[in-house]
């Protein structure tokens, strides 16, 4: 016996649409022009990451000798 068939048909209505509604979001990502939006948010990313163009200058104060 599966667990759909052990429901009453209103209950295991209930069920899809809870299923379908945890899935919205992933289905979300799959819609035309998110694929843009995916590369602007790694393009972020890869900026974060990049090193600072003027590495850190020694102090004044202190000189190695």
């Amino acid at each position: 016996m599966d667990d759909d068939e052990a429901l009453d048909p209103r209950e295991a209505a209930r069920a899809r649409r809870r299923d379908r509604e945890a899935d919205a979001e992933q289905r979300d990502l799959m819609r035309p022009g998110m694929g843009k939006v995916f590369k602007q948010i790694q393009d972020a990313w890869a900026k974060d990451e990049t090193p600072h163009p003027n590495p850190r200058r020694k102090r004044a104060g202190k000189q190695s000798e």
